[in-house]
């Protein structure tokens, strides 16, 4: 029985390390997400930076992408900046594998 709760035990590990890993690769796609949107505004410097961090405090509303579209269609909207939820949503997906691959690369080094 031992083995099988060895077994066990190392699943739930590996899972709760997937589990963590997809939600650092999400945040970071997210801040990459509100870096876009603040060069798009015409922010720049360290208000991007603290930009792209409260995009990623909006994705805490809620399970899904659906937060964070919304809060980023505001902001555009609000800064004259036409985006379309396809817009967004298409820029999510180009900067899903750029945040795996800077997470992996901040894994290793």
């Amino acid at each position: 029985m031992s083995s099988f709760d060895d077994r066990e035990r190392a699943e739930e590990a590996r899972y709760a390390l997937d589990q963590q890993s997809q939600m650092r690769v999400a945040a970071r796609r997210n801040k990459l997400l509100g870096l876009w949107a603040a060069g798009l505004m015409g922010i720049s410097g360290a208000e991007a930076e603290a930009y792209a961090r409260s995009v990623v405090v909006a994705d805490l509303e809620e399970a899904g992408d659906g937060d964070v579209i919304r809060k980023i269609l505001a902001d555009l909207s609000a800064a004259g900046v036409a985006r379309t939820e396809t817009q967004i949503k298409e820029e999510l997906a180009r900067l899903l594998p750029v945040a795996r691959e800077e997470i992996a690369r901040d894994s290793k080094g």
